[in-house]
């Protein structure tokens, strides 16, 4: 089965990884074994401590959810080495029902062309004005024709090739083997096995019959090989001995990667008139062969979201993938679904506890090392129980994990928030926590960073406004905001770039050169959020 898709936000925190990480571990241990943790961006300090401190790896980075050519069921018919003979390849074509071409491989299994039905049939009828055979190896030669080699390789010649002569009676001199390039096919004949011997010809094959006695003593570098095929069989099938790659088509050949997004091959597939197109792996190996029929169901990838539902703030291609879930504690934004689904939205403080939540609902324990991480970020989402979002229920959830993890709850939010952002660029600072918002035709980003003690942080004023303003110009936005929420203070520095009466309005503030302090301002979605859209409307 494919796999599903557990995922947070883009520039996810520590609720948000550890929700993905968590719901996959709770319906995996009530038998799915279908969900994969993912993320959307790159995991902060704050949370890699938690992963590490519970001894849990980062959820596997998933950059999209667009449709490819790997969700297509498409057909995987057997590939054909180049060196193969052209009866082999006919048969392979016969046994595969469903494509009508089969792709032709070197050694290392890359592409080296595509063989069809009209490829053999346009390489037999250009036998028919000539009789010669292209240099083939000899193996080739007897594997077509079930053949035996009677002497030690003739001219010590892998590859045999020359005018193919069926011999005719001595009385017809004139239409008998002239060269000693020549091919000669005969039946129990002396003469003329006696003929080809002493010329030296390149190959002599005798159908249903047994090397002379009285012509073995002759010394020649002719191949002999001995056939249980009739003469007219034979001729036929010695020319199907030759290589499959002289037959398949090799140039200009569309072929398309399992990565492929499926908007892309449809537009290229209406642009050609080809029935099969080979598929390649990241390696350039042959995987299998798509045709239009196989465009037609694709399958969608499936994805459970936790920690938001805005479209804006979800997985690249969302519209695309198939929504299963929506476990949320945020306000409902605009995600659309095609058919009904699971959707748990609670007011609390973190996802977490929702989650926890459900293991207790499932009958089922988390781990001391699940459920401290579960602790962990419910404490990082409510910043200590400070926040403005943060419920009876969280801390009672919270307190319920560290008693089974064995851990302190104040201890922990020591850990989380006490860790020093030294050393760290403007940029990755602002993009360590940072959302984007769509809200009645405003579009902003909000980042925050949360510390016990923001005067390190604050002092870099003119370094975030400056960021920021580069920010707000690389996207677009109308504005950019960064909270600098500090867990003694009970406030945020809120720093913005943009219209600055929106500020004042939206909070009742007068800030000053892009900076306000907001006493008691903790959240993001249930303070900053909440009044922003209030001035908007």
């Amino acid at each position: 089965m494919d796999p599903i898709y557990v995922t947070g936000h883009r520039n996810p925190d520590t609720d948000s990884i550890v929700a993905a990480i968590a719901y996959a571990a709770l319906r995996n241990a009530v038998g799915d074994r279908e969900y994969v943790p993912a993320c959307l961006g790159h995991i902060s300090d704050e949370t890699m401590r938690v992963l590490d401190r519970f001894g849990y790896e980062p959820p596997m980075r998933l950059f999209d959810v667009y449709t490819q050519v790997r969700d297509l069921d498409y057909a995987t018919p057997r590939t054909l080495f180049r060196s193969v003979t052209v009866g082999t390849a006919w048969t392979a074509l016969q046994e595969q029902k469903s494509v009508s071409s089969v792709a032709v491989t070197n050694s290392d299994g890359t592409l080296h062309g595509m063989l069809s039905w009209d490829d053999i049939a346009s390489f037999h009828m250009g036998l028919v004005s000539s009789s010669y055979l292209r240099p083939t190896p000899l193996y080739n030669v007897l594997s077509t024709l079930e053949g035996k080699l009677l002497n030690d390789l003739g001219s010590g010649s892998d590859m045999i090739s020359g005018e193919v002569t069926v011999a005719l009676p001595m009385s017809r001199e004139h239409l008998l083997f002239q060269k000693k390039e020549s091919i000669v096919i005969c039946g129990s004949q002396p003469d003329m096995i006696r003929r080809a011997l002493e010329m030296n010809v390149h190959c002599l094959i005798l159908c249903q019959s047994e090397l002379p006695e009285e012509v073995r003593g002759i010394e020649s570098t002719t191949t002999v090989i001995m056939t249980p095929y009739d003469a007219y069989r034979t001729l036929r099938l010695i020319f199907q001995s030759a290589p499959v790659e002289r037959v398949c088509r090799s140039k200009n050949l569309t072929a398309f990667h399992l990565d492929d997004r499926l908007d892309d091959v449809r537009e290229l597939v209406l642009k050609k008139n080809e029935h099969c197109y080979p598929i390649l792996d990241a390696n350039e190996k042959v995987v299998g062969i798509l045709t239009r029929q196989h465009l037609l169901r694709p399958r969608r990838k499936r994805v459970v979201l936790v920690d938001h539902n805005e479209a804006a703030q979800s997985v690249a291609g969302l519209e695309e993938a198939e929504i299963l879930e929506i476990i949320d504690h945020h306000r409902l934004a605009d995600i659309q679904t095609l058919n009904p689904i699971y959707f748990r939205n609670e007011p609390v403080g973190s996802t977490n506890t929702i989650i926890a939540g459900m293991f207790q609902e499932r009958g089922l324990i988390p781990s001391e090392n699940m459920a401290g991480m579960l602790a962990a970020a419910i404490v990082a989402d409510t910043v200590m129980f400070k926040s403005p979002t943060s419920t009876d229920r969280d801390r009672s959830i919270a307190e319920r994990m560290a008693r089974i993890a064995g851990i302190s709850l104040d201890e922990l939010g020591r850990e989380i928030f006490s860790s020093s952002h030294e050393g760290k660029s403007i940029r990755d600072l602002l993009q360590s926590d940072c959302k984007e918002f769509h809200i009645a035709g405003h579009n902003f980003a909000v980042a925050q960073i949360t510390s016990v003690d923001t005067t390190a942080m604050f002092s870099r004023k003119d370094e975030f406004l400056t960021e920021m303003a580069h920010i707000r110009r690389e996207k677009s936005y109308g504005m950019v905001l960064l909270m600098l929420t500090d867990v003694l203070l009970d406030g945020t520095w809120l720093l913005f770039t943009g219209d600055e009466d929106v500020i004042r309005n939206a909070f009742s503030v007068q800030p000053r050169e892009g900076a306000v302090f907001l006493p008691h301002v903790m959240s993001r979605k249930k303070q900053v959020i909440p009044s922003l859209s209030a001035l908007w409307g």
